[in-house]
């Protein structure tokens, strides 16, 4: 159920974004007086699901969601109409209108995508505000990765700045992106009540993003008995929620991270688990899994530490919003430029359906939704302006050219170029979501 959840999340999110970014094609067309002939949610090879006509219009949703289409009279496109294209070209065709009309048109879909990513921001902002947690709250400090370990943070350590930035909120990704893309490596921290200041190594950095399922660090947290696992032994020995644990086989290991780290030492064992329970000492004998687990989860840090959130009136919402939205697509472009560099790897960085799915919660929650909604709008618009053929970008590096040089380029030119573009796509299609299959199973 938990993975429906998520996909159809992800599929009502793809859907409000391709309709909407093709409407921002459809209705520049039509404004300037061409005539659209398909209007496609998803792609309909071979069949459509639903289809109906308006006026000149077919309306339709298609089988395959890798996106939708326009079908503009006079274009070429992924349709490779040369059937039409052959005729004498008509008044209402999209190659008869003037180029700075057609560049229009073709900037309309990428247009709507950037607004709707700033404008969901704003709305979030102004609806939700935007929660954060202190990082002064954090009063326990950190539980590291192996990669965290790596890069020379240890459990407990209290972040105070990054370069010349301070610390406030406690908010892992800006850590990373200041790392990965500014190259900021100075970290000052409180260890043992002591200020210390570590050089990240780079060679740690660019590892990140091939670790990115696992979280670099969290907030540490003392083990209190959340919730428990199908088939959990710790409860079946009588194990409640709300029990402290803090030592197991005499080993004092009263914060998660460290308790999970000494029992996992025990596989298919019996452990001897010392917790409190209404401020009573009492100890229990537990039979481990092969893997080294009681099948007990603690409590999320909700339950510890105080958040806040910054509010924002309708009117400051919108400056807000326009100021998430850039900094995550300077972001993006920082990391799509670190990939074509080699620093970054790309067959770490890319992924395809599966791992878009996951950026979704198993539960429905609307303030995520948004939010992821307003990520991938912002990504759809960004990736839909690279300059390759069958994308947007493609169609408005040809239409620069022919407004700077004056004259067109020959549509036997657009069409081949529009032959390696699909290709091209459908290769990168599948190869980030044949990347996504083999992390599943390696």
């Amino acid at each position: 159920m938990e993975y429906f959840i998520m996909a159809m999340q992800l599929l009502l999110s793809l859907s409000i974004l391709v309709t909407l970014h093709e409407l921002g094609h459809f209705w520049t067309a039509r404004k300037f007086g061409m005539r659209v002939e398909k209007f496609y949610l998803f792609f309909d090879a071979w069949f459509s699901i639903y289809k109906v006509k308006k006026g000149e219009t077919e309306y339709g949703i298609g089988w395959l969601p890798l996106g939708g289409y326009v079908k503009i009279a006079g274009m070429i496109d992924e349709s490779m109409d040369k059937e039409a294209m052959a005729k004498p070209p008509q008044p209402w065709e999209f190659r008869s209108k003037p180029a700075w009309q057609r560049l229009i048109v073709m900037l309309g879909g990428v247009t709507v995508n950037i607004l709707l990513g700033f404008f969901i921001f704003a709305m979030l902002l102004w609806t939700y505000g935007e929660k954060f947690l202190p990082s002064k709250n954090v009063e326990y400090g950190i539980y590291c990765s192996e990669l965290a370990k790596e890069m020379g943070f240890k459990d407990g350590d209290q972040i105070l700045s990054i370069g010349d930035e301070k610390f406030e909120k406690f908010n892992p990704g800006i850590l990373i992106s200041k790392m990965l893309f500014d190259e900021v490596y100075n970290v000052k921290l409180l260890r043992n009540d002591k200020e210390i200041t570590i050089i990240v190594p780079d060679s740690s950095i660019i590892k990140i993003p091939g670790k990115s399922e696992e979280p670099l660090m969290i907030p540490r947290v003392p083990f209190v008995v959340g919730g428990f696992s199908t088939n959990s032994s710790a409860k079946e020995a009588g194990l409640q929620i709300g029990d402290s644990l803090i030592a197991c086989n005499g080993v004092s290991s009263a914060f998660f991270s460290d308790f999970k780290k000494i029992v996992s030492e025990h596989k298919n064992e019996d452990v001897i688990i010392d917790f409190y329970r209404n401020e009573e000492l009492k100890s229990l004998t537990i039979r481990t899994s092969e893997k080294g687990l009681i099948g007990v989860a603690p409590y999320g840090p909700d339950r510890y530490f105080e958040f806040d959130r910054d509010k924002f009136g309708f009117l400051a919402s919108f400056p807000a919003g326009f100021s998430k939205g850039y900094n995550f697509l300077a972001t993006q472009i920082k990391a799509f430029g670190q990939m074509f560099t080699g620093r970054i790897k790309a067959s770490e960085s890319l992924g395809g359906f599966i791992s878009i799915g996951k950026l979704f919660p198993p539960e429905w929650d609307w303030e995520h939704f948004w939010k992821m909604t307003a990520i991938l709008s912002l990504i759809l618009g960004f990736m839909n302006l690279l300059p390759i053929p069958a994308l947007d970008g493609g169609h408005v590096m040809f239409l620069m050219f022919e407004i700077v040089a004056r004259r067109p380029v020959s549509e036997k030119v657009l069409e081949y170029a529009q032959v390696v573009g699909i290709v091209l796509l459908l290769s990168l299609l599948l190869y980030a979501n044949g990347m996504d299959i083999y992390r599943l199973f390696f």
